[in-house]
């Protein structure tokens, strides 16, 4: 097999042991487990709390003592194993704790496959810039992929883990016929991971750089000299808004699919296309992903990064106010349009705002300042809006076990707003084309 296609595979599989159950482990907390928002929440928000840390420490161990593919593997065979348990688990306090200790390994993963590439295509005298990015599309397949599985095979329930969730053999969870909110998505996820982690071993050698000092402060081998830009106005509203973002995305991944799964309850949606194959319909966003990638770099050029920025939160405003007034039946087009429009909100500032800092930062710490985006966005970002939506959502928009979906979209498509109307007013930023050239061609 060609060293793409290795790579290739390894993308593919990284973010399919991920896609496997991140859309539809909210289905299976609330619909199997009758957890509370706050709960889920909680569980959800460990997500954002391991990568506060994890790629900074993960980042050292590769750098300095440890093989990064091996360092990799290893992380995805703890992570399949801590997934295997999953379903044994019953109280959504353990839960937590077990979700934290999978995202503990897999988290830092994400950096890791980047890392490995890179290395593996520099080493083999390959394009870095052509090549990686269609390598890295098949990562977003997989995860495509992984919701189609885990819809379509974790119906009907086997008898088995039926009878570990506490329910009668021949009964689906919550009555939710096909819905994937089955404990398979978990074992389907940890085979998967497991296999990663074996494969892994048969990549190309990735030896530590040893580009850390042992005479580096642990400021700075923890990659936190960036956070010396929050003392720039224009910086620090940029990694404040990249966090609000940050907690917009985490919203659809946790409610997204149990919303769809909710409209089982209203009789005269029951047993509707969208109901049965809610995972497949959410894939759609996944799909929308692929095809606003390659749209970038004429938005960029045409209206520079600070325009894609808020294009990018106007669609957040979209993605939330479809859903609001989607139905299975007649407004089952603003619920395709809502995961249609998801590609643009979620690629356009994740994007340009990593562009955003390639141009603007100093190349002395350009690396941890892409580094302090990504713990903005996928860490305190996600974090915060993992807690904040739990606690709102209980306290606000829920009525015995009945959710007012509509209303906690509405409140969502009016954060989302007031985000994009501070942006648009407080951020000021000049488009420059040229410095841009380089990096979009």
């Amino acid at each position: 097999m060609s060293i793409k296609n290795r790579l290739t595979m390894m993308s593919f599989l990284q973010f399919f042991v991920w896609g496997a159950w991140l859309i539809t482990i909210g289905t299976y907390c609330f619909n199997a487990k009758g957890w509370t928002g706050a709960q889920f929440g909680a569980i959800f928000s460990t997500l954002g709390l391991s990568s506060l840390f994890m790629p900074a420490i993960t980042g050292i161990i590769a750098d300095k003592w440890l093989n990064a593919e091996k360092l990799y593997g290893i992380l995805h065979i703890f992570y399949g194993i801590i997934l295997l348990y999953v379903p044994k688990v019953n109280d959504p306090d353990t839960l937590y704790y077990v979700i934290f200790g999978a995202m503990i390994c897999y988290m830092p993963t994400i950096s890791l496959s980047n890392s490995i590439a890179y290395t593996i295509l520099k080493n083999n005298k390959f394009d870095v810039v052509k090549v990686f990015p269609p390598i890295r599309v098949w990562g977003t397949v997989g995860f495509i992929v992984a919701m189609w599985i885990t819809n379509i095979f974790s119906s009907p329930t086997p008898p088995q883990i039926v009878k570990e969730l506490g329910l009668s053999v021949g009964n689906t969870l919550s009555g939710f016929t096909g819905s994937p909110i089955y404990a398979n998505q978990f074992y389907i996820a940890a085979v998967m991971a497991i296999v990663l982690g074996i494969y892994s071993f048969t990549l190309p050698k990735c030896p530590p750089q040893k580009t850390i000092s042992n005479e580096s402060s642990f400021i700075e081998q923890l990659g936190l000299t960036a956070f010396k830009l929050f003392g720039s106005y224009k910086m620090a509203l940029f990694f404040i808004f990249s966090m609000f973002l940050g907690g917009a995305l985490q919203l659809t991944n946790m409610y997204g699919d149990t919303f769809l799964n909710d409209f089982a309850k209203i009789p005269e949606y029951k047993n509707s296309f969208v109901v049965e194959y809610s995972t497949i319909i959410m894939s759609i966003s996944q799909i929308s992903e692929t095809l606003f990638i390659l749209a970038i770099p004429f938005f960029l050029k045409r209206f520079g990064i600070k325009q894609v920025m808020l294009f990018s939160m106007i669609a957040w405003v979209l993605r939330f106010g479809l859903f609001a007034y989607g139905d299975p039946a007649g407004g089952l087009w603003m619920i395709i349009l809502s995961c249609i429009v998801y590609g643009m909100a979620f690629d356009f500032f994740n994007i340009s705002g990593s562009l955003f800092v390639e141009t603007t930062t100093d190349p002395k710490i350009r690396s941890s300042a892409q580094g302090l985006f990504m713990m903005m966005t996928n860490g305190f970002g996600a974090y915060l809006g993992s807690k904040i939506s739990g606690y709102v959502i209980d306290n606000y928009y829920t009525q015995g076990d009945v959710k007012d979906w509509h209303n906690i979209w509405l409140s969502f498509t009016i954060y989302s707003l007031i985000i994009a109307i501070a942006f648009a007013i407080m951020f000021k930023h000049k488009h420059d084309p040229k410095a841009l050239e380089n990096i979009t061609h």
